[in-house]
C-alpha cells in the first residue's frame, strides 16, 4: 500500500512525497519549495517526477540534487519533452571541479508522446547528457513491485500527470487450508499465477492436484494513487484524465481557483474546485484531495476552495 504526503504547507509550492509498504526508497512528486521536505526524503528519493517546469514546481530542484550529490547511486528524474536539457542546464550553471564520477548518475526520462520515452544519462564531473535508450508506451518508470504510468495534459504546454499503480497480488487463506504453512504455499501462487492446473503440489507428504486447490487463492488488487497537476479544465483533459486514473484508490488532483474564479482558470490553463472534484466525481476515484491553490488566496479562502471541492465531489445528480 501507498503513503503520501503533502510536503508543502499552505502557501508554498507543491512537493508530494510518495512511499511504498517495506520498499526501501522515497518517490518524489515535484520540486516545489515545501519546507517539511527533509535532507533524508530527498536521500532517501529514488525517482523524481515533474509535471512541468514551471518555476513553482521546479524550485527546489537545486536542494534536491545539492543533497543527492555523493550518495553514489542512480537517480530517475521523469518529467515532459525538453525537460532533460533543463535539468542539465540547472546543474551546469554551477562549478563542480571538485566532484568526482560516480558521486550520482541522473537517468532523465522524458515521455515525449503518448507512446513513446526518450531516456538519457547525466553525471559528473562533466555533466554530458547521453541519449542512452528509447522505449514505446506511457510506462515511465518500473519497479518489482509498482509501475508508474504518465498521460500528457494541456497546461498551454505539456504537462505530465502520474499513476503509481502497486501490483496484484495472489493470496492464501491458510486458516480455510487446513494446513500449516509451508514451501507448497508459494508453489501453488506460482502454478495459480501460471493457471497451470495439472501441477502436482506436496503437502504434508500427500500429493494434491494444483487445480483442487485453486480455491484457497484470491487476487488481491494492488493500490494507486495519482498525482494530477496543472491542466487547462477542457474536456481533452479531463477526458484523458477519467480513462488514466478511472477506479483510482486517491489522486491529488490541483484546484488552483474557487469556482467564482473560473474565468481566471480557464485564462490561465488551470483548473478550479468545482471542476476538479467533478472530473474525480467522474472517475469514481476513491479518495480525491484538492492541492495546489494560487498564491493569491489567504487561508480561509483555500478552506471556501476545500468545501467547493467536497461538495461538488458527494453531488450525486
Amino acid at each position: 500500500m501507498f503513503k503520501s504526503e503533502v510536503k508543502s504547507e499552505i502557501g508554498e509550492d507543491i512537493s508530494i512525497l510518495i512511499k511504498l509498504d517495506n520498499h526501501p526508497w522515497n518517490y518524489l512528486c515535484e520540486c516545489g519549495d515545501a519546507s517539511k521536505l527533509t535532507v533524508k526524503d530527498i536521500q532517501n528519493s529514488n525517482a523524481v517526477f515533474i509535471s512541468h517546469t514551471h518555476i513553482d514546481h521546479f524550485a527546489n530542484f537545486d536542494s534536491v540534487f545539492r543533497h543527492q550529490i555523493g550518495i553514489q547511486r542512480r537517480v530517475v528524474i521523469c518529467g515532459p519533452k525538453g525537460i532533460a536539457e533543463q535539468v542539465r542546464n540547472r546543474i551546469k550553471s554551477y562549478t563542480w571541479n571538485l566532484i568526482k564520477k560516480g558521486s550520482i548518475i541522473y537517468e532523465i526520462r522524458e515521455l515525449i508522446s503518448e507512446e513513446k520515452v526518450i531516456i538519457y544519462e547525466l553525471e559528473p564531473p562533466l555533466w554530458d547528457l547521453k541519449k542512452i535508450n528509447e522505449t514505446q508506451g506511457n510506462v515511465i518508470f518500473k519497479d518489482k513491485s509498482f509501475e508508474v504510468s504518465a498521460v500528457l495534459l494541456n497546461h498551454k504546454i505539456p504537462t505530465l500527470a502520474y499513476k503509481f499503480k502497486e501490483n496484484d497480488t495472489t493470496k492464501i487463506d491458510i486458516q480455510a487450508s487446513g494446513f500449516k504453512g509451508g514451501k507448497w504455499v508459494k508453489e501453488l501462487k506460482e502454478t495459480f499465477d501460471k493457471q497451470d492446473t495439472e501441477a502436482i503440489i506436496s503437502i504434508e507428504a500427500k500429493d494434491y492436484k494444483s487445480e483442487s486447490l485453486f480455491h484457497l487463492l484470491h487476487i488481491q488488487k494492488g493500490d494507486s494513487v495519482g498525482v494530477i497537476m496543472d491542466h487547462a479544465a477542457n474536456e481533452e483533459n479531463h477526458s484523458k484524465i477519467k480513462n488514466h486514473f478511472f477506479e483510482c484508490q486517491k489522486v491529488f488532483i490541483e484546484s488552483f481557483y474557487k469556482a467564482e474564479d473560473k474565468e481566471s482558470a480557464i485564462t490561465n490553463y488551470h483548473s478550479y474546485s468545482t471542476m476538479s472534484a467533478k472530473v474525480m466525481r467522474e472517475a469514481k476515484v476513491v479518495e480525491a484531495i484538492p492541492v495546489h491553490f494560487s498564491r493569491k488566496y489567504k487561508e480561509d479562502e483555500i478552506l471556501e476552495i476545500k468545501r467547493e471541492f467536497d461538495l461538488e465531489l458527494k453531488n450525486k445528480s
